[in-house]
Order: structure tokens, then C-alpha cells, then sequence
């Protein structure tokens, strides 16, 4: 089991960090264009192994995809992360540019991979995947809604005063501020909907507070997250190395589930070994189909602004 990591930073780099200490993988391949960047990472990485106890290889390459050959799963984190103050919508122009050259070279080395997008806007930049690569659906994923959905539990976990492992709950729609749809109707703690512990009011706020997660994160640390994020990301991998058949909010490319159609957006699929292997169709209240609707007409309007 091969996989690849685009981007070293702080995002990719906690990722590869996650996928070895799970030890699962053979190889994982960090790459980078910054030289000696993804090297390094790797060297400080694989100092851990003994300490850590895993035997996952992990490789520096400085922007050498012939060393990313056969992965079984690629990861794109690679773009500039965002700054206080600015949106995931307004790193389009920089990213797109690097995400269809990345994917390009990475099929190019890798034609049979399962392709996992994390670079901002993530929606979009997906749906960019699609349009530019002839990978088939199944194997093109973007993460963001394991991630919105993690964020959403420690919310719920901290209104409830509850450990995290009482509390499931799911985020679906766009990988935005405006564009998340927390699915608060349907969150649980130990089978029982938090409906029966919150009021509305705090539920409202759960939902708030998750929705401006990652700008939270941003205002305080003064750049993008990347403990959570590197740890959902490497969920999804895991998942698909390993198939283990689980089911998370990913973006994918709908052809009417939902009633949407030619977008990637967040909704709950089946993870295994050929990526997405189904899209689960659950029911939503009136509202919550209202914010979904909202939601895609967002990310299509950001999805415009591409040169596809």
C-alpha cells in the first residue's frame, strides 16, 4: 500500500504523520517544490518510527513525481493555506492553477489511484479534478465533511458536557463558512438525539460555532488548521487502504443524488478499497434540504470563476 502526499506543509506533513502511526501503509511518499522541504519532514518523521512504533517508509521527494509511481491513493494538499480574515472562495485563482497540474502528474504516474482533494475552495477545486483528469467519479474525493463533521462532534461533545465518544453526528453541503449544513435534527448521543439534552437556542449555536470552525482556527493560530485536518484526511486513506466499507461526508460528483446535479458537494458515501464505493441517500428536513440547495448554488457560483 503506496500513498502519496502532495504538499508538505503543515497539513500534508500531519497527515503522513497520521497514515504511519496507524501503520498501515508500506510507503508513504510526502512531496513538495520547495527543496529539501519534504525531505527534511520526512527524515524528522521517520525518527519517530522507532518511538512510535510503526514501519511505514516515508519518502521526501522535491517536486520528483516519478518517485509517486503506483500509489494506490494520492492526497492534494498543496496551495496556499488561508490567512485571518479571508475566505476559502478567495484562494481560487492561486490553487486551481496547482491543483490541475498536480493531478495531472500524479495520474500521469499513477493512472489506477484514488485521488483525495484537500486544497481551498475544496469543493471546487474537486469538481476541477473531474473536469480536467478522466479518473471516473468513484476515484475522486474531497475532504472537508469528515472534517466539518469531527469539528461538529467536539461542539456537540462541549454544549452536552459529554466525552466525544458518546456523540455522532454529520455535516453535509459545501466546505464553507456559509455553505455547511450541520445535520443537528439527526445528532445523537448514545442513540438518543440531542434534541432531548439542548435547547434550540444552544443547539443554534452548536451549529454556529461549527460553521466558522475553521476561521476560528485561523483568527487564533494566524493560518489554516492542520492537526484535525491531517487526522480526517488520513481517516479517508485508511478507509480505502484498508476497505473498510465506512461511511463519511465527502465531496463528490453528483449526477441527480439529492437533486443536484454537475457538482461535487458533501454528502454521506461508503468508503473501501475503489474509493467511493456508494452514495448513501438519507432524508432531510424541509429546512435542511433548503440550506443543501443554498449550499450548491454557493459553490457553483465559485465553481463558475474556473477556466474549465
Amino acid at each position: 500500500m503506496k500513498v502519496t502526499v502532495v504538499g508538505a506543509g503543515a497539513v500534508g506533513a500531519s497527515c503522513a504523520e497520521y497514515i504511519a502511526i496507524k501503520d498501515f501503509a508500506s510507503e508513504v511518499v510526502l512531496l513538495d517544490i520547495k527543496e529539501g522541504y519534504a525531505e527534511g519532514k520526512a527524515m524528522d518523521l521517520m525518527q519517530c518510527a522507532s518511538l512510535n512504533g510503526f514501519d511505514t517508509k516515508i519518502t521526501g521527494v522535491t517536486n520528483d513525481y516519478s518517485k509517486t509511481a503506483n500509489s494506490n491513493i494520492c492526497v492534494i494538499t498543496s496551495g496556499i493555506p488561508r490567512k485571518p480574515g479571508m475566505t476559502r472562495e478567495e484562494l481560487i485563482g492561486i490553487n486551481a492553477g496547482i491543483v490541475k497540474a498536480v493531478s495531472s502528474s500524479l495520474i500521469e504516474h499513477s493512472p489506477n489511484t484514488v485521488l483525495i482533494v484537500v486544497s481551498n475552495p475544496m469543493d471546487t477545486m474537486t469538481y476541477l479534478a473531474h473536469k480536467s483528469t478522466n479518473l471516473p467519479k468513484n476515484r475522486i474525493i474531497g475532504m472537508g465533511g469528515a472534517l466539518d463533521s469531527a469539528r461538529f462532534k467536539f461542539r456537540l461533545a462541549e454544549a452536552l458536557g459529554a466525552p466525544i465518544s458518546d456523540v455522532d453526528g454529520m455535516v453535509v453541503g459545501g466546505h464553507s463558512d456559509t455553505g455547511m449544513v450541520p445535520l443537528a435534527s439527526q445528532a445523537t448521543r448514545n442513540s438518543i438525539k440531542v434534541t432531548e439534552f439542548l435547547s434550540k437556542e444552544r443547539l443554534e449555536q452548536v451549529v454556529e460555532d461549527t460553521k466558522v470552525g475553521g476561521a476560528t482556527l485561523t483568527k487564533l493560530l494566524g493560518t489554516s488548521a492542520w492537526y484535525a485536518p491531517g487526522a480526517a484526511v488520513s481517516a479517508l486513506v485508511q478507509a480505502i487502504a484498508c476497505d473498510q466499507k465506512k461511511m463519511f461526508p465527502c465531496s463528490t460528483f453528483l449526477e441527480g443524488e439529492y437533486g443536484l446535479h454537475d457538482i461535487c458537494i458533501g454528502v454521506p458515501v461508503i468508503l473501501g478499497k475503489n474509493g467511493i464505493e456508494k452514495i448513501v441517500d438519507i432524508p432531510l428536513s424541509a429546512a435542511e434540504k433548503a440550506h443543501m440547495q443554498a449550499s450548491a448554488e454557493g459553490v457553483k457560483k465559485t465553481n463558475a470563476l474556473l477556466d474549465v
